[in-house]
């Protein structure tokens, strides 16, 4: 379940949305609902298992994110509790399987040579993409709970406090450092970095959206998902908690409480906009947008114009992850484990699946083979095709 971090202490306060009543809504006046319960469907799309395993105690019950690095032949995935794995994809073998000593505090980054993970302790660790042997590490000021992403030359990790910070691939020296800023409340989620060859973007709590320099940290444009309104912090959220999505030259971006925005890569500047409140990316396929909204519909715009075609409400309150497209199919997991298929032409539930008891936090993932690859809460790991139905 989404919690909230109060910046004041180091590890931070940690509530429950299911506490307060205005979170998880389109708007700071949305009152709060329970979750739906899991509709009944008439069934028309089922999940083929391909292959499946164990990956430790998974998140082992911390509000984690690890999700595991999808590479092509090769998935890499870790627990909490410091297992790690490299398997093939295809065939789910273990190709390696390595005992980390610590726990681990995000899901596993990486580049052509190395893996990237982050500690408990607040380290950020590089491993041998051969073997999963520590290579390098370094201190970071406090927790990440976003996988530490890299270019090949320069390792970026986002930190709680608003920090973003550049390390060398080859030996870890610290490069440069951005100090963001965060409001006193504000969401335990993880906002990825993106890191190209020239240019890092940054999603922050403060609801704003910031490019950096690779090679030196500095400020390049800056733009507003969503604006602080409201008397109570809880109204003034805006986290911004997914991690930009690329198209050609520019990035689309959606915020909670804010909007849904595209914006120009190079500029910053908006080429268009709609109200919108998430807490995962957006997902295109098919000319359409796909997003999870902050109160559990799902909804499909036209991307030509941003209007809406469809909208999925069974799901309310159910704290979707983000949309997967698979073939004529949109994939969610919730809080409870389950999976949905929705049916991308009318947003129909045609199919469900309950996976892990302890919940779905992380997207599911599309492997270059079409395959789609799905991380649960207690640290179990399959590869599932989407079918008609028999």
């Amino acid at each position: 379940m989404p919690v909230l971090r109060d910046s004041i202490s180091k590890r931070g306060l940690f509530l429950g949305l299911a506490l307060l009543a205005a979170l998880s809504g389109c708007s700071a006046t949305d009152t709060f609902e329970q979750p739906a319960t899991v509709p009944e469907i008439e069934a028309s799309a089922e999940f083929k298992r391909v292959w499946s395993m164990s990956v430790g105690d998974g998140h082992d019950g911390d509000f984690l994110y690890l999700a595991p690095l999808n590479t092509g032949d090769l998935i890499y995935a870790a627990s909490a509790d410091g297992e790690l794995y490299a398997v093939a994809s295809d065939s789910g073998k273990v190709i390696w399987e390595s005992e980390f000593e610590e726990r681990i505090f995000s899901g596993l980054g990486g580049d052509g040579q190395n893996l990237y993970l982050t500690t408990e302790n607040a380290d950020l660790v590089a491993l041998s993409r051969e073997d999963g042997s520590e290579l390098w590490r370094q201190s970071l000021p406090t927790e990440v709970l976003s996988s530490p992403q890299s270019n090949g030359s320069l390792v970026v990790a986002h930190t709680t406090d608003g920090k973003v910070l550049g390390f060398s691939a080859t030996d870890g020296e610290k490069l440069w450092q951005y100090d963001g800023t965060v409001p006193v409340l504000s969401m335990r989620a993880a906002a990825t970095p993106l890191v190209g060859g020239d240019v890092v973007i940054a999603s922050f709590a403060s609801g704003k959206l910031i490019a950096l320099a690779a090679a030196s940290g500095q400020p390049m444009w800056q733009y507003e998902v969503g604006q602080p309104q409201g008397r109570t912090e809880l109204e003034r959220l805006v986290d911004v908690t997914g991690q930009p999505l690329v198209i050609e030259t520019a990035v689309m971006v959606v915020g909670y409480q804010g909007k849904l925005a595209l914006v120009d890569i190079r500029t910053g500047q908006e080429i268009w906009s709609r109200q919108a409140s998430s807490l995962y990316s957006p997902m295109i396929g098919g000319g359409e947008i796909y997003l999870a909204s902050a109160n559990g519909d799902i909804v499909a715009l036209r991307g030509s114009d941003r209007r809406e075609v469809w909208t999925q409400d069974r799901l309310a309150w159910r704290q979707l992850t983000q949309p997967m497209v698979y073939e004529g199919y949109l994939v969610v997991g919730d809080f409870e484990g389950y999976l949905h298929v929705i049916d991308r032409e009318d947003g129909k539930l045609v199919g469900q699946l309950e996976f892990d008891d302890e919940g779905i936090r992380v997207p599911a993932q599309r492997l270059a083979n079409g395959n789609l690859l799905v991380f649960g809460n207690s640290g179990k790991m399959a590869v599932f095709q989407v079918k008609p139905q028999d």
